[in-house]
């Protein structure tokens, strides 16, 4: 079985973007973890660095999360106002284009007279 991605490329881009965000998240939280572990190992505390680490890798991953959300947000507003811009084009260029067609049939008409 072969995966189409026509078929299911909202649900594929949608698994993406999930994906995207749990890895982000987890990374600021793993990495800053391991720094804090560090530092109480160095300083021979007893998780102090750790726990605020923790909190501090907490904060920076929503940061960037929040972040890719709104400019993945930003993206579809963009795209989705390039489609009507170019849909009130096309409608714009027909209106034109028949205003111009019923001129032209008005003075057809008149110079027959």
């Amino acid at each position: 079985m072969v995966f189409n991605y026509k078929k299911n490329r909202l649900w594929a881009e949608s698994f993406h973007i999930i994906m995207q965000i749990g890895l982000t998240m987890a990374g600021c939280i793993i990495f800053c973890f391991f720094i804090g572990r560090l530092l109480d190992d160095w300083l021979e505390l007893k998780g102090v660095f750790t726990v605020i680490f923790i909190l501090l890798g907490v904060a920076g991953g929503g940061n960037v999360v929040y972040r890719q959300i709104m400019e993945i947000t930003e993206a579809d507003k963009k795209k989705a106002g390039t489609e009507a811009e170019t849909e009130a084009e096309n409608e714009a260029e027909t209106k034109t284009k028949t205003k111009t067609k019923t001129k032209t049939k008005i003075r057809t008409e008149n110079g027959r007279n």
